[in-house]
C-alpha cells in the first residue's frame, strides 16, 4: 500500500490529536488494585507500612498503578476470610495475620512459639528466607506473597497485675494465635479467640480480662485506658504473630512485565524487614502513652522469665508432634529459625 507524504502527515496528526485527548497507547496500561485489611486507616500498620507500600507502587509505576485502600474490612467479610479473599480475587491485595486461619499455614507458626524472638527485623528477614525455602511453593502456592514479617515483642495487658505464671490463673485472655492460646491454657488462663478489632469492646464489656498484643497496637485500641496493668519481658519476647501481604496470583500474573517489576521492587525481603521494624519502632511511643497515664508496667527480668519459659515446653512438644503428622520436621524448623534470627541479629 502506497502512503503519500500528505496522508502520512494526516495520520501523524490524528495520532497526536488522540494523545492530546488522553487516548493512551496500549503500553501505558492503567491498573487499579484493591488493598483490603482489618485495621482502621489511622492505625500504625496501615499508615506507616501499607500506605508507604501503596504510595511507592503508585509513584514507581508513573501513575499506571493505582492502589485503592479499604481499611476496617470495608469490602466485607471477617479478618479470618482475608486470605481466601486474596485467593478468590475478592480483593487484589490483603494484609492479614496468618494465625487467623489456625493450622492452615503451619510452617509460619515456628515464629509464633513462645520465647522465640528477640528482634523483629531479624525475625522478619528469617521469616522471608524460610518462606522462600519452605512455604512459597507449598503452603502459599495459591497466592503471590509480597511480604512476610512479625511485630515487636508481644506482651500481656490485664485488669490485674501479672508478675509470675501463677498470676495468670483464671484470667480470660485474648490470644492472637492458636499457639499463644495453647500457652495461655498451660498458664492456667482461659484463652479467648477474637480478632484485634474486637479487643476494645471485649475489654470494656468484661468479656475478657486482658489481651496479648504488642505495645504498638495498644493506642489504636485504647487498651491503656481500658486496663492499667502491662507485663513485658526482657530478652526473648513472650510471643509474636506472623503477617503476610498477599496478592491474588492471577492478578499479578496478568500484569505487564514492567509493572510486575514495580511490584517486585517494592516487595520481598527488604520490604518485610522494613515492615517488621516499623511495627517494632512504634512500640516505644505507645508505651510512653501508658506511662503518661500512670499505668503499672511490670518488666520481667530475663532470669525471672525461666519459669515462664519452662511453662512453654509442652507447647513446643505438642507443636513438634503436630508438625510430624503433617510431614513437617518441626524441630528442624525451630533450629533453622533460631539460627537465622541469631545470624541476622548480629
Amino acid at each position: 500500500m502506497n502512503i503519500t507524504r500528505k496522508s502520512f502527515l494526516s495520520l501523524a496528526g490524528a495520532a497526536a490529536l488522540a494523545l492530546g485527548m488522553g487516548i493512551a497507547p496500549a503500553s501505558a496500561q492503567e491498573v487499579t488494585l484493591s488493598l483490603h485489611q482489618f485495621l482502621p486507616a489511622q492505625a500504625n500498620v496501615p499508615r506507616l507500612v501499607l500506605d508507604v507500600w501503596a504510595d511507592n507502587v503508585e509513584k514507581d509505576s508513573g501513575g499506571r498503578i493505582k492502589v485503592d485502600r479499604y481499611p476496617s474490612m470495608q469490602l466485607g467479610g471477617t479478618p479470618p476470610e482475608l486470605m481466601d479473599q486474596a485467593i478468590d480475587g475478592v480483593a487484589d491485595v490483603v494484609w492479614t495475620v496468618v494465625g487467623y486461619t489456625p493450622g492452615r499455614y503451619p510452617s509460619t507458626e515456628v515464629f509464633e512459639l513462645p520465647f522465640m524472638m528477640t528482634d523483629a527485623r531479624a525475625a522478619s528477614r528469617a521469616y522471608w528466607e524460610m518462606f522462600e525455602t519452605h512455604m512459597k511453593d507449598t503452603e502459599f502456592k495459591d497466592v503471590h506473597i509480597l511480604g512476610t514479617w512479625v511485630h515487636g515483642p508481644g506482651m500481656i495487658h490485664a485488669n490485674r497485675e501479672v508478675k509470675v505464671p501463677a498470676d495468670m490463673e483464671g484470667l480470660k485472655i485474648r490470644g492472637g494465635s492458636r499457639l499463644i492460646n495453647n500457652y495461655l491454657s498451660e498458664l492456667g488462663a482461659t484463652p479467648v479467640g477474637m480478632p484485634v478489632p474486637a479487643v476494645s469492646e471485649g475489654l470494656s464489656k468484661g468479656v475478657i480480662d486482658g489481651t496479648t498484643i504488642p505495645w504498638e497496637v495498644t493506642s489504636a485500641l485504647k487498651v491503656p485506658e481500658l486496663v492499667k496493668n502491662h507485663t513485658e519481658f526482657e530478652g526473648k519476647a513472650l510471643y509474636v504473630l506472623t503477617f503476610v501481604l498477599a496478592m491474588n496470583k492471577d492478578r499479578y500474573e496478568a500484569l505487564p512485565d514492567d509493572l510486575k517489576k514495580v511490584i517486585d521492587d517494592n516487595s520481598g525481603v527488604e520490604f518485610s524487614v522494613f515492615a517488621g521494624g516499623t511495627q517494632a519502632d512504634s512500640d516505644g511511643p505507645a508505651r510512653e502513652a501508658a506511662v503518661a497515664l500512670g499505668n503499672n508496667i511490670v518488666t520481667v527480668p530475663e532470669e525471672d522469665a525461666k519459669a515462664w519459659r519452662e511453662a512453654a515446653q509442652p507447647v513446643y512438644d505438642a507443636w513438634i508432634a503436630d508438625m510430624e503428622t503433617k510431614g513437617i520436621d518441626g524441630q528442624a524448623l525451630i533450629d533453622e529459625a533460631t539460627m537465622l534470627m541469631e545470624k541476622y541479629s548480629q
